[in-house]
């Protein structure tokens, strides 16, 4: 097994009965830290092996919202920024920051699926990611998205990642906005001419939105539908993101085209190998 060299962050909030994600970490053996609101604190301590770490206040509180209203409502953003800074002050290079509604990492290859039960799927995935200077996102594709029956090429090239995002910690962003704030900060990366790369090598097992109580079904979709994400997104990048509705709710639609010409650079001393490296993956059967 290959441990990740980069911290892992899980934002969750309310579903401390329910822990896809940790639960999902705590099987393949990965260490994480879990960021909760601080009157959850001890609901979360008392059921997760992770690191439990309290959200400041202060990172509500200065978080742009983008649109200026009355408001309150942050969603995970102030979350996902203090994840940032801590894995600063702890030395790392880049960090994970993942969901809390991720049931497992899958490997897709020959059309088959198969659940990971190591960390060496986030050792691979960095292990690409830091051959090149200007990739700043990474991450895996959602499992619905590549159907078994289906081929994929094995990496998507300039597109959003969302859920579980590998980001390199000294790009020039920070998270912002209630709603789509992953795929925002995509496109702000993108737009300035730097890479993103999404996986579909591995796969993460997501819940679909507002199938699980908890996080932002509660606080936003439950009660609002899903007009005013699609319609915040649009407002941040107008040029390249639109509201639409389709299967009878609202969604954004995002043209990623214009960013194909953004080219991966590999760093100086990166040497090209010509051996194909499984890092020890092995298929098995288990009971």
């Amino acid at each position: 097994m290959m441990k990740n060299r980069f911290p892992i962050y899980i934002v969750s909030k309310g579903r401390y009965k329910r822990r896809p994600t940790a639960n999902a970490l705590e099987e393949m053996g990965v260490d994480y830290f879990i960021i909760v609101e601080e009157n959850e604190y001890e609901n979360y301590k008392d059921v997760v092996k992770g690191k439990v770490l309290i959200l400041p206040q202060k990172y509500k509180n200065e978080y742009d919202k983008f649109w200026n209203d009355n408001d309150e409502r942050t969603g995970p953003g102030p979350a996902r920024n203090f994840a940032w800074d801590d894995s600063i002050k702890r030395g790392y290079d880049y960090h994970w920051v993942m969901d809390d509604n991720i049931e497992a990492i899958e490997r897709y290859n020959n059309n088959m699926k198969i659940k990971c039960k190591t960390s060496t799927p986030f050792y691979i995935m960095e292990d690409f990611v830091t051959r090149y200077t200007n990739v700043y996102i990474a991450g895996p594709n959602y499992s619905h998205f590549c159907p078994a029956n289906e081929g994929r090429k094995p990496l998507y090239f300039n597109t959003r990642i969302y859920s579980t995002l590998l980001i390199k910690n000294d790009i020039p962003y920070r998270w912002r906005g209630r709603y789509n704030e992953d795929t925002d900060l995509s496109l702000r990366v993108l737009k300035d001419g730097f890479c993103t790369v999404q996986f579909n090598t591995f796969l993460q097992g997501k819940r679909a939105t507002q199938t699980m109580k908890g996080g932002n079904s509660k606080e936003f979709y439950d009660i609002e539908g899903t007009y005013l994400k699609s319609k915040m997104l649009e407002d941040m990048h107008p040029e390249y993101a639109k509201v639409i509705k389709q299967y009878n709710r609202f969604h954004h639609k995002v043209n990623y085209k214009p960013f194909k010409n953004n080219i991966l650079k590999f760093k100086e001393n990166y040497k090209k190998k010509q051996v194909i490296n499984n890092y020890g993956l092995k298929l098995i059967k288990v009971k």
